[in-house]
């Protein structure tokens, strides 16, 4: 699906595109030509076409904000097409795919959003352009945040925002539930929270493996999985998007989610706080840069440029954290997001959405971003199989653990999360199964195998654990079932 907005001309307007019938370039070829058939023929501006996981309030609001700031630097009008292709992990794979099939280029301007790990990764491709910025928009920007850059040493990219990764929950349905306010990230993985929690497929959603891989950090290889798959047997379902979990929690299908702070603050303007809250693991999780950058053989590198510096300079970082209807403020959504611009937060001082200056926080978790997208694909072939594609037998057993008494409940849990592979088998197989389907097809299949015996025989086990021991102790809360 591609997005177009427009402020005096027809939307879903196009140049004309020429592609080999490549099957990577189906999806791509399918927008453009549904697009044509609304086509404003006699478009005489400037273009730029950016790829963008954003969603639609993102996009919209700095259309209408870039076209007059375009039209005054330039004395020309610019039209953004706005391309989607999904999340960050499908968005990222298309890029790829249409850089192996024309190496020079890609026939897209720009990519924007969807974390780190797509510039890291389409930087050592060397498949970005670089910018530097002028000189005082460079000067306004930390070159780092706690240690994590917020831009290329190389100006191959930019960090356009900070985004913090947490927990959204709803106070009404956790009081109805006798449920806890969750503060950290175990918080979910008590039984009582059995089907109350909310999660984004990360083979999907760049932000639901980095949630994910934060705690794969901050408690190390063991533990994080433990932690993981105790909270994926609470998970209701999995969803498509990272987006998704914060409107669950809205409407009360779920208590609480994993979700990043825009998502959250964006979510809770429009409920209210009364019925929503936010908590962002004290210690346990990282603000990280959400990227910008131009790629390479861009067609419209002027507008590409100039599209940079917008973003980057005050007029687009206040498009950011000012409400509606105040000065440089959006025009119809708040976007709620924390900007990369230290000053911008006193000079907004209560007029800013975003209730924190992440700048005057201390530095929490030590992240490692290189480790990260190193074994991004190796820990969501492990998430997919052993959690999401095997989801009803870890659930299935998981209730089995949870009606054990609680001396024997931990051992089991244990066993639950127990992995087929250490954090150094996994490092050497991501580098080596990263070039050979072959061998990660093999690594699935047993993996595959290896958690349908794991959860039967802990299924089994917890079984016979009730029938052989009176019902005595601790009693939890009913889980949903």
């Amino acid at each position: 699906m591609k997005v177009s907005f427009t402020v005096q001309r027809p939307a879903f307007s196009v140049q004309r595109w020429f592609f080999v019938l490549h099957p990577s370039s189906f999806v791509f070829f399918f927008c453009v030509v549904v697009c044509t058939f609304s086509c404003h023929k006699d478009h005489s501006g400037d273009r730029l076409l950016v790829i963008s996981p954003h969603p639609e309030t993102i996009l919209y609001e700095f259309q209408w904000a870039f076209e007059p700031w375009y039209r005054q630097r330039t004395g020309r009008d610019i039209e953004v097409i706005w391309l989607d292709q999904g999340g960050s992990t499908k968005m990222q794979r298309f890029l790829f795919n249409e850089f192996q099939r024309s190496p020079n280029g890609a026939d897209i301007d720009m990519i924007w959003g969807g974390g780190m790990d797509p510039y890291y990764n389409l930087a050592a491709r060397d498949l970005l352009e670089p910018y530097r910025l002028p000189e005082p928009l460079l000067r306004a920007i930390p070159k780092d945040y706690h240690g994590i850059p917020l831009y290329d040493p190389r100006y191959r990219w930019y960090g356009t925002a900070l985004t913090g990764f947490g927990i959204i929950y709803n106070r009404k349905v956790l009081k109805l539930e006798g449920l806890p306010t969750p503060q950290t990230w175990t918080d979910l993985t008590a039984p009582a929270f059995s089907s109350w929690v909310g999660a984004a497929d990360p083979r999907q959603s760049g932000s639901a493996y980095m949630m994910l891989e934060i705690m794969l950090q901050a408690y190390g290889w063991e533990k994080g999985w433990e932690i993981i798959t105790l909270m994926a047997a609470n998970t209701n379902a999995f969803t498509r998007l990272a987006s998704d979990v914060p409107r669950d929690v809205a409407l009360g299908e779920i208590a609480a989610g994993f979700c990043i702070d825009n998502y959250a603050y964006t979510q809770m303007a429009l409920t209210g706080r009364d019925v929503l809250g936010y908590v962002m693991p004290e210690g346990l999780t990282v603000i990280n840069p959400d990227g910008i950058a131009i790629l390479k053989g861009a067609p419209n590198l002027a507008a590409a440029r100039l599209f940079i510096e917008f973003v980057m300079s005050d007029p687009g970082q206040r498009l950011l954290m000012t409400p509606i209807g105040q000065p440089g403020g959006p025009l119809q959504f708040n976007l709620s997001r924390m900007s990369v611009l230290p000053e911008l937060y006193d000079r907004l001082g209560e007029q800013s959405l975003v209730p924190i200056n992440p700048f005057r926080l201390k530095p929490a978790l030590s992240f490692n971003a290189q480790k990260s997208s190193e074994r991004q694909k190796l820990v969501n072939d492990l998430i997919g199989v052993l959690l999401i594609e095997n989801h009803g037998a870890l659930k299935k057993a998981w209730r089995a653990v949870a009606d054990c008494p609680p001396d024997q409940r931990l051992a089991l849990s244990q066993r639950l999360a127990r992995m087929p592979v250490t954090e150094e088998e996994g490092l050497i197989l991501a580098r080596q199964a990263g070039n050979d389907p072959v061998a990660r097809n093999k690594a699935l299949v047993e993996w595959s195998e290896f958690a349908r015996t794991k959860y039967g025989e802990v299924f089994q086990d917890a079984e016979g654990l009730q029938s052989a021991t009176p019902a005595v102790g601790e009693h939890t809360a009913s889980p949903r079932r």
